[in-house]
């Protein structure tokens, strides 16, 4: 039983959708992980979704954080690698006593276990699992600590330093404690509490893994198809509860704020234009500018040689997570009314010419000194594209041969 430690200096405290998955969590807490095996529930739940769950689990009795941080099965599971999330449950009273000692007891060995969770994991998320007030409170420590002698102070407490936690290492919280807040007004019927008054029943754990299932597989619980063998309706209120709570608002709960996010803006004069990246949570970027050219800078400049509406992308890419990409189309109609245009220039590998009309048959590369260059192309309706990857860089003469026109352009080889 954990005791609080009030400060002696002090006289008052101030209470302040996705196809088939395969993922790999640790999960790192006490009693309330371990009771019904939640882990085992949430695997068999993800079973009957055609998902699939691999888990290992470190849940000595009565455990805090701090603990785990000098457990020798701890370390060795987190440094086992290979995780796509890992799961850090807290002592069930620890972070409902005073905002002091919670600075002292809980967030800082929360930031250790995380830190050393990406040594081990790089790509791994955190995900903190916010527990639940006492049935009545804690009786143990409301002489000491007022706000805990009821289930809603404590169950405050819990919500809020959880999602302080959350935010604090950048993690997702596992909001099981907000899920049988709402489970205890609207069907009180539920039992969630075993004899206790303090660890789960076998539908607590159940609505705990839901919740889980939701914020690990971003999936609806209301899908999940196994019930453990527990009333149907009363399975039935509890994931149509998980997903109002928990699946129709991840984003109140972090769940994909640290994704990868394409994003950008664009603004020019006439066929000058110039791109500003504004993605977030990536490592390296791709344009492409709609006309055969790209870029890999985060900010840049392209030049448009032919009227038309381009398709611009942005992708935006990260080692631990999916690519994200955005689109916009660009109109540019403000060069002149030529037959014939080409882009870009100057140019490295791949130049186009964009013709009016299915006019040109032939095309021809002349250097400085009228010397015939060999080149590659290939005519579809009214794009041609021509190779010059090997073409020394310098200054050429494209010629163009039509049926009604022969047009020469000058272009530059960078």
């Amino acid at each position: 039983m954990k005791k609080i430690f009030l400060f002696l200096f002090c006289i008052a405290f101030e209470i302040v959708g996705y196809g088939q998955q395969s993922i790999r969590v640790l999960f790192l807490g006490n009693s309330y992980t371990a009771t019904n095996n939640l882990p085992a529930l949430l695997q068999n739940m993800a079973t009957s979704t055609n998902d699939t769950l691999y888990f290992e689990s470190s849940t000595p009795g009565g455990y805090t954080l701090e603990a785990h941080c000098t457990n020798t099965t701890t370390l060795n599971k987190i440094a086992q690698g290979n995780w796509d999330f890992v799961v850090l449950q807290e002592q069930s009273q620890l972070p409902s006593f005073p905002e002091e000692q919670v600075q002292v007891e809980v967030f800082p060995f929360a930031k250790k276990l995380d830190s050393l969770i990406h040594v081990y994991n790089p790509c791994a998320e955190t995900i903190f699992y916010m527990t639940w007030g006492r049935k009545n409170g804690d009786a143990s420590n409301c002489a000491v600590w007022p706000p805990v002698c009821t289930y809603n102070g404590m169950d405050s407490l819990l919500y809020n330093r959880y999602m302080q936690l959350a935010e604090n290492n950048n993690a997702v919280v596992a909001p099981v404690g907000a899920v049988w807040k709402n489970i205890r007004t609207t069907f009180p019927a539920i039992e969630l509490y075993a004899a206790d008054g303090s660890h789960p029943s076998m539908y607590g754990s159940y609505a705990a893994a839901c919740s889980f299932y939701s914020v690990l597989f971003r999936k609806d619980p209301t899908n999940i198809n196994y019930n453990g063998s527990l009333n149907i309706g009363q399975v039935t209120s509890i994931k149509n509860t998980v997903k109002q709570i928990v699946y129709d608002s991840l984003s109140n709960w972090l769940v994909g704020q640290y994704d990868t996010k394409a994003a950008f803006n664009f603004q020019g004069l006439q066929n000058e234009i110039s791109f500003t990246n504004l993605s977030s949570n990536y490592q390296r970027i791709h344009w492409d500018f709609g006309d055969g050219d790209t870029a890999s800078i985060p900010n840049t400049t392209h030049t448009y040689y032919a009227n038309g509406w381009y398709k611009v992308t942005l992708t935006a890419l990260h080692d631990c997570m999916p690519a994200d990409t955005s689109s916009r189309m660009i109109l540019i109609n403000s060069l002149p009314n030529e037959s014939l245009y080409v882009f870009p220039n100057p140019v490295q590998s791949e130049l186009y010419v964009h013709q009016s009309e299915n006019d040109v048959q032939s095309i021809v590369l002349i250097d400085q000194l009228g010397k015939r260059i060999p080149i590659t192309f290939s005519i579809n309706n009214n794009l041609i594209h021509i190779e010059l990857k090997g073409i020394a860089a310098g200054v050429y003469y494209l010629h163009c041969i039509g049926i009604k026109q022969n047009i020469t352009k000058k272009i530059i080889v960078q």
